[in-house]
C-alpha cells in the first residue's frame, strides 16, 4: 500500500496533473523517516475528505513534490460517530484515543469527568488537545483515513448533558441493562452517535442521573467490565458493523 501525508494547506482544486509541495515536518517524515524516493507511488490528503494520488518527483528533507495523478473526494460519514473519552491516568486515555482513531472515530472529545485522576487546568487543557491532536493526525495517516477526526476541547458533565439534547448520547455502564448491540439506528437518522467513556473509576452515580435525564442513553457492551482504554475501540467495532462500514 502507498505511504500517505497530510497536507493541510492542500489547494481545494488541486488534481491529475498539479505538483503538490509537502513542506515542513511532514517533508522531514517523508524523505528521512519513511524514505521516498523519486518515482515512488504516494498519496496525499487534506484531512478533510480529498484524496489524491501521484508520483513523487523531488523528495527532499524540506520539500517532497508530488506530481498528480489521478483525485477522489470523499463526503464525511453519516451519521457521525464521537468519541467522548474521559481524562485518565498514565496513557490509557490516549490509548484509546488513537485506537479509536484507527477504527473510525469522526470527533474526539476529552471528558473532565467527577472520577477522572487526571485533572487539566488551563495551562493543561492547552498541551492535553494538542497532545491528542497529534496522536489523531498520525493515526489516521497510518488508518489511511480521508478524513481526521476533529479533537474538541475539554467539556465538563453539564455540557456532555447538554449536547444530548441535539445528538444521540450513548453512556457506556456495565450495570445499564440495554445492550449496545440491540439498539436501533433508523435509516435516515443523522445525528451524530455520541459514545460517553467513563474514567478508570466509572462514571459517577449524579453523573449518570444527569446524562440520563438530559435525553442519553445507558449501554452495556457485554457482561465484563473494560478498560477506559479499550471500551470506546470496542463500542465504535460494534457500530462499524451495524452502520455498514465494516
Amino acid at each position: 500500500m502507498a505511504l500517505h501525508f497530510l497536507v493541510e494547506d492542500l489547494a481545494a482544486d488541486a488534481g491529475a496533473g498539479d505538483d503538490v509541495e509537502i513542506t515542513g515536518t511532514e517533508a522531514h517524515h517523508a524523505a528521512v523517516v519513511r524514505r521516498v524516493r523519486i518515482g515512488e507511488t504516494v498519496t496525499v490528503g487534506d484531512g478533510a475528505g480529498a484524496w489524491l494520488e501521484g508520483e513523487v518527483t523531488d523528495a527532499a528533507p524540506k520539500r517532497v513534490v508530488v506530481r498528480l495523478t489521478a483525485r477522489t473526494d470523499t463526503p464525511s460519514p453519516r451519521p457521525a460517530i464521537v468519541l467522548v473519552q474521559a481524562l485518565a491516568k498514565g496513557d490509557r486515555d490516549e490509548l484509546a484515543v488513537q485506537a479509536a482513531t484507527e477504527l473510525g472515530a469522526d470527533e474526539i472529545v476529552p471528558w473532565q469527568a467527577a472520577r477522572s485522576v487526571s485533572r487539566w487546568d488551563a495551562a493543561k487543557a492547552a498541551k492535553g488537545v494538542a497532545r491528542w491532536q497529534q496522536i489523531v493526525r498520525e493515526a489516521a495517516k497510518q488508518a489511511h483515513r480521508a478524513w481526521v477526526p476533529r479533537v474538541t476541547d475539554p467539556v465538563t458533565s453539564a455540557a456532555l448533558a447538554v449536547r444530548a439534547g441535539t445528538d444521540r448520547v450513548l453512556v457506556l455502564e456495565p450495570t445499564a441493562s440495554a445492550p449496545l448491540s440491540g439498539i436501533e439506528i433508523a435509516d435516515g437518522d443523522d445525528r451524530a452517535l455520541v459514545l460517553v467513556v467513563g474514567p478508570e473509576g466509572g462514571v459517577a452515580p449524579d453523573e449518570l442521573e444527569a446524562l440520563a435525564a438530559a435525553g442519553a442513553e445507558l449501554v452495556r457492551l457485554g457482561d465484563t467490565v473494560l478498560r477506559t482504554s479499550t471500551a470506546g475501540p470496542a463500542a465504535l467495532a460494534l457500530l462499524n458493523a451495524r452502520l455498514g462500514r465494516w
